[in-house]
């Protein structure tokens, strides 16, 4: 198993290569819905879905980035079909469905009769109980208090007041992850679809440690790998078309390590 490399070829195909409970964490968004063209490529869902479960570790995390295309006014479902799968026939457990919410949307078609659609479903999926979690912190809103008055039951029914101090700057960010969409990183705008840097970040530092695996089966324009390189993981990136392959190594190549979050 390659690590710090970037491999072209069907990310099924390259799986099987791996050994079991050989991966910490993955950090996926597949080409659902035909939305967008990969170069005419198409992914065997199931086929990934059980592989993901056979080589990542006991207690490790996948995070499957996914939406809807809506055809004849109704929604596909694929989101929610892809997330039964992976806990009903490949016994993944869903820690947390979360939303990543895009700053700034396109409008919708007044034909399509609906909302512009501002959101993607993050299914946090974990084999077995998640060993890490590393919340990032966001700004409170609310600063102006320092203490908490609680009360909690004791084993005999009585109740006894706790006063928690709350005086920190920050909290810890809900399961909805608000991002813009623009695309910084000039190498990357030769691929079609392409998430957030901070958005990798944030999912990366949550459930991983400094040296921890980790894994990108369709890794398009390499966001995954550049980020887990320079937060200090080790990464693995496949993907299908030479011409994204390329995108990728250029992007990691240029990839400055410091230890700086930004």
């Amino acid at each position: 198993m390659k690590l710090n490399k970037i491999i072209q070829g069907d990310c099924l195909d390259v799986m099987k290569t791996f050994p079991d409970e050989s991966i910490d964490m993955v950090l996926t968004s597949p080409p659902y819905d035909n939305l967008r063209d990969y170069k005419g490529y198409t992914f065997d869902f199931k086929g990934i879905a059980k592989q993901l479960y056979r080589i990542t570790k006991q207690c490790g995390v996948v995070v499957w980035i996914v939406g809807d295309q809506t055809k004849d006014f109704c929604e596909s479902l694929t989101s929610f079909k892809q997330a039964i799968y992976f806990v009903e026939k490949c016994n993944f457990n869903l820690l947390d469905t979360m939303i990543y919410y895009k700053k700034n949307y396109a409008p919708a078609y007044p034909t399509l009769r609906r909302y512009a659609n501002q959101f993607e479903y993050m299914f946090v999926f974990c084999k077995g109980k998640p060993k890490i979690f590393n919340p990032v912190q966001r700004e409170k809103i609310i600063k102006n208090y320092k203490q908490k008055r609680s009360y909690f039951r004791q084993k005999d029914g009585s109740q006894k007041l706790k006063i928690i101090d709350n005086d920190r700057e920050t909290k810890d960010a809900s399961n909805v992850f608000e991002y813009a969409t623009t695309v910084t990183d000039k190498l990357a705008k030769g691929h079609p679809a392409i998430f957030p840097e901070p958005l990798a970040q944030d999912h990366i530092l949550s459930w991983s440690n400094e040296g921890d695996i980790v894994l990108d089966p369709m890794c398009g324009s390499g966001t995954t790998c550049k980020m887990s390189k320079q937060l200090g993981r080790k990464y693995i990136g496949i993907e299908i078309s030479e011409e994204y392959c390329k995108i990728a190594e250029a992007r990691i190549e240029a990839t400055i390590v410091d230890n700086k979050l930004f």
